[in-house]
């Protein structure tokens, strides 16, 4: 009994536990149908074919995924990616009550029946329409199982830019997937400042001959990049064509999108022709990682093949793996779709039945209900399926996108590298990088070694000129002024000068042919805008210019510049005049200053020597006057080390060293600044520089049609109405010599390397102060030109060889005007300059004083120790005690040591007495040394006392 009642406890708790997970089986059906569009008599349809019904009877003996709920395949022919027949074939399927549609193949029928699958709201799961703009809200019920060629655009523009190329040729069936590919290459190289510089479309019915046409067009081009986006029945075609002209050769690059890549593993091993019409080309391939599925997938995939295989081998492609995670995806779906309690039903569609015609037969077509669940059902799928992690990121892509990148050589292929979104290109697999989301991968991406067509291991250059026998127009300023550089030769096109032949040289150091004419610009009469010049490029008119153009921030804007052949920034130019000798032109080296600290020195380290000197030496000793004498005159006497006077303590000594060094060096400055100033011709003028030029009111010219004009208006700050325009240097000679009173200017500014010839030959003017503007003299040419890399090439090899400087020497050598070599102003030697032989001079001097103080202090008590000591001697007040070291300090060293010696022998005697008396002839020996000490001290010390209060 007991066993009965558990029984049932058992029912009723798996009863209720089902209800509260949602769990119903009995909203499960027997069978669910989904449907399969593809074209199955192609190779490509064989493979989806087998890799489809091998997910569905995996799925169907797997009863752990929709347990008793088995999947209903239909499959529907899809007639060559026909749009209309292919409404009336996805028509047929909806009508089966399919909840899901896997297909189409391609993205022209995937635009064609999404609108029919959004309004029964039927899923529609592709693998091979990778159109990237199927993806947009529009298309809610398409549901992309592989990644979208949005990612294979960006991992093409890499490659592209990894190599160095500017510019590409894209090839492309002229239909929604070509076009709307090639549009996404071209948003990819656009950030990578790429281009497609030429677009070849072709109609997906075209001939041979009407693929050779575009293909002659493509090889009219500059570019050699051509990029081929096609399928698996068109592709081919192009490279056999391309092979037939030629254009599978050297210097050519083709990179095929994933359609190559898996013709390549179906039908492989291709036959020799067909491998020799492919060689050296770069295709690419969806990555599926490595695992234990996919190994278990590939092993049996000759099972699976066998007896399929009649018209051709079936390799194992990328389509494969996905088209076998698709069913399970949806068998995930459907799974997370009934535990939800949700059931399958279809309405009829209100707005097919308002539709009247029997012929149609639109009644069968009903709207599943609870489609858009399903929908969401498989955005939420999170498993790990033969291609690796199958998960759908916030934008409706599958995560991880990544290719591997193939070359194919000889009778086959080599992997040369792989790209992912988060790594870039690399060549490691990018599962390897996943986990290390920190590391910049993309500041090392590499690739192997490339075979290139050709069968060549070299880049190539990606660019020739076009083969269409046009000549690049260059655009050459016709000036009036200064035509050393750039001139037109009288009487003929050609052009000469020191900038035509920077060009001619580089050209010829370019590893190809040039076709180009020159096309002046300008009226001859005026000097031309070059900035106007350089517009004209971005407009089409002239293919580059070259000639005196300044490289500025306005035209680097516009146009790509070569690398500077020409070092020329703005300087002023105004009239100076030459300045006289003054009276007092001695006092011109050094600044005030300078003068003050210089002879306070002189006299600080005459005083301090004097202090350390006084004690000890007798040359230091004296009157007041005469030592103040002595001060001055030791002072001021070592700047010619004349000084007569002998040091003879060790302090003083190295404080005099110490000196002389520093008058040594200040003196040899002294005389190199006057020797300069008074052989070397002064020049005046009341203008400094541009900063002056910016505080005055008085007119200044400029060069007309140069772009000095705006700098100084939009930079400085110089009002319009102060510029004059002035064309040639006799104009710019009479401007500056009548001077702003007389309708002149003030000052010229201009660029360097007009002024340098500007003063050759006169010599009333010169450049004052500093240029104010780094510029360089360039050679034009479009943005992204690769012929601006290679003249830049050409211009660096041309410094290192010296062939720029023969030129310019050839063109612009020119004797210089003698007063070139003048100096504008004084320089005056300033105390910054100095300052760290002061600060050491200085910190000598107080040292040595700290020191010598320290050794009197010590000295002094010593001696005042010794007078206490003394018979009849009691302590002093403070102020006698002041004197008496004052007087200490003005006496001679040799007295107070002779002193001391004295009192000493006193007090031994006096000790060696018996009851204290003292002798009578001992007493005047006493009294008489006692005199003279006295006498030595009125004579010496009295008046030297009071010198010593004074210092």
């Amino acid at each position: 009994m007991v066993k009965v009642w558990l029984l049932a406890l058992m029912i009723l708790y798996n009863g209720f536990s089902l209800t509260v997970f949602g769990i119903h089986n009995s909203t499960r059906p027997e069978f669910v149908n989904i449907g399969a569009l593809f074209s199955f008599n192609t190779s490509v349809g064989k493979i989806i074919k087998i890799a489809i019904e091998a997910a569905v009877r995996d799925v169907n003996s797997d009863p752990s995924i929709l347990g008793e709920t088995k999947l209903k395949l239909s499959l529907q022919e899809d007639s060559k990616y026909r749009g209309f027949l292919s409404i009336a074939e996805v028509l047929q399927v909806m009508a089966r009550h399919n909840v899901a549609i896997i297909g189409p193949h391609s993205s022209v029928t995937a635009h064609v029946i999404t609108h029919i699958a959004n309004e029964l709201q039927v899923p529609l799961l592709s693998f091979s329409a990778l159109d990237p703009t199927l993806s947009s809200l529009q298309f809610p019920f398409f549901i992309r199982t592989c990644h979208s060629d949005l990612f294979q655009m960006a991992a093409i523009a890499d490659l592209v830019d990894y190599y160095g190329w500017k510019e590409v040729i894209a090839v492309y069936i002229d239909d929604d997937n070509g076009r709307n590919g090639i549009v996404a290459l071209g948003d990819k190289l656009a950030e990578r400042r790429c281009r497609i510089s030429y677009k070849a479309p072709v109609s997906p019915e075209a001939t041979p001959e009407e693929i050779t046409n575009v293909l002659v067009q493509v090889a009219l081009a500059e570019s050699r990049i051509i990029v081929v986006h096609a399928n698996t029945l068109w592709g081919p075609k192009v490279f056999s064509v391309a092979k037939n002209l030629g254009m599978m050769g050297t210097g050519y690059v083709w990179i095929a999108t994933g359609f190559l890549s898996a013709i390549l593993d179906i039908s492989s091993p291709l036959s020799s022709d067909k491998m020799d019409e492919i060689q050296g080309v770069l295709t690419l391939r969806v990555y599926t990682p490595d695992s234990e599925l996919k190994r278990k997938f590939v092993s049996k995939w000759k099972d699976l093949t066998r007896g399929n295989t009649a018209n051709g081998p079936l390799g194992l492609s990328f389509l494969s793996f996905y088209a076998y995670d698709t069913i399970y995806a949806l068998a995930h779906a459907l799974d997370a779709f009934f535990k939800q309690g949700n059931k399958i039903t279809f309405t009829n569609d209100s707005k097919l039945l308002s539709l009247h015609g029997d012929s149609l037969n639109l009644e069968a077509l009903n709207v599943f209900n609870e489609g858009n669940t399903l929908r969401k059902n498989i955005y939420g799928v999170n498993m790990t399926g033969v291609t690796g992690l199958f998960k759908y990121a916030p934008d409706g892509n599958l995560v991880n996108p990544a290719y591997e990148i193939i070359n194919v050589i000889g009778t086959g292929s080599r992997r040369i590298g792989y790209w992912s979104n988060h790594s870039g290109l690399s060549t490691v697999p990018p599962e390897t990088i996943l986990p290390k989301p920190g590391n910049n991968f993309r500041e090392s991406k590499k690739l192997l070694p490339v075979m290139w067509p050709g069968d060549i291991d070299q880049k190539p250059r990606g660019w020739v000129f076009p083969n269409n026998g046009r000549l690049l127009r260059i655009g050459v300023p016709k000036g009036v002024s200064y035509r050393q550089f750039v001139s037109q030769v009288p009487g003929s096109d050609t052009f000469q000068g020191f900038c035509i032949d920077v060009f001619l040289s580089a050209v010829n150091l370019l590893p190809y042919a040039v076709p180009y004419k020159f096309i002046p610009y300008g009226d001859g009469k005026n000097n031309p805008s070059n900035t106007e010049l350089v517009r004209l490029i971005t407009t089409g008119e002239f293919d580059g210019a070259v000639g005196d153009i300044a490289i500025t921030t306005e035209r680097t804007k516009m146009v790509d510049f070569t690398q500077p052949y020409v070092e020329s920034g703005l300087v002023v130019v105004a009239p100076v005049r030459e300045s006289e000798t003054s009276a007092l032109a001695f006092l011109a080296p050094f600044t005030p200053r300078m003068w003050f600290v210089t002879a306070l020195f002189f006299i600080i380290v005459g005083t301090v020597v004097w202090i350390l000197e006084h004690r000890v030496n007798d040359e230091f000793r004296g009157p007041p006057r005469k030592q103040l004498t002595t001060i001055f005159w030791f002072s001021f006497s070592t700047m010619f080390f004349s000084h007569r006077e002998n040091t003879v303590s060790t302090l003083g000594r190295c404080v005099l060293l110490i000196w002389l060094f520093v008058v040594l060096i200040i003196t040899s400055s002294y005389t190199a600044s006057l020797t300069s100033i008074l052989t070397v011709q002064q020049l005046s003028s009341p203008i400094k520089g541009i900063e002056s030029l910016v505080n005055m009111k008085e007119p200044i010219g400029y060069s007309q049609g140069s772009f000095s004009k705006d700098y100084l208006i939009q930079e400085i700050g110089i009002d319009e109405s102060r510029l004059v325009p002035l064309i040639t240097p006799e104009e710019v000679t009479r401007a500056l010599t009548k001077g702003p009173q007389d309708g002149g200017v003030a000052a010229y500014i201009d660029q360097r390397a007009y002024i340098d010839i500007f003063l050759s030959s006169r010599c009333q003017f010169t450049v004052v102060g500093q240029e104010f503007t780094r510029n360089g003299w360039g050679f034009a040419f479009p943005r992204d030109s690769p012929l601006a890399v290679d003249l830049s090439t050409a211009i660096l090899q041309m410094v290192d060889n010296g062939d720029l400087q023969r030129i310019h020497d050839k063109w612009l050598l020119s004797r210089a005007c003698l007063t070139q070599g003048a100096k504008f102003e004084v320089e005056r030697l300033k105390l910054k300059s100095f300052w760290g032989l002061y600060v050491i001079c200085g910190s000598a001097c107080l040292l040595a004083l700290l020191i010598y103080i320290i050794q009197i202090i010590r000295q002094y008590m010593k001696h005042h120790s010794e007078e206490l000591d003394s018979p009849g001697q009691n302590s002093a007040s403070g102020s006698t005690c002041l004197r008496s070291f004052l007087s200490f300090v003005d006496e001679k060293e040799e007295n107070v040591k002779n002193r001391s010696k004295r009192k000493k022998m006193e007090r031994i005697s006096y000790r060696s007495s018996e009851g204290g008396s003292i002798s009578i002839s001992s007493n005047k020996d006493y009294v008489a040394q006692s005199s003279s000490c006295i006498a030595d001290s009125v004579s010496n010390g009295g008046t030297e006392q009071v010198l010593i209060k004074v210092v």
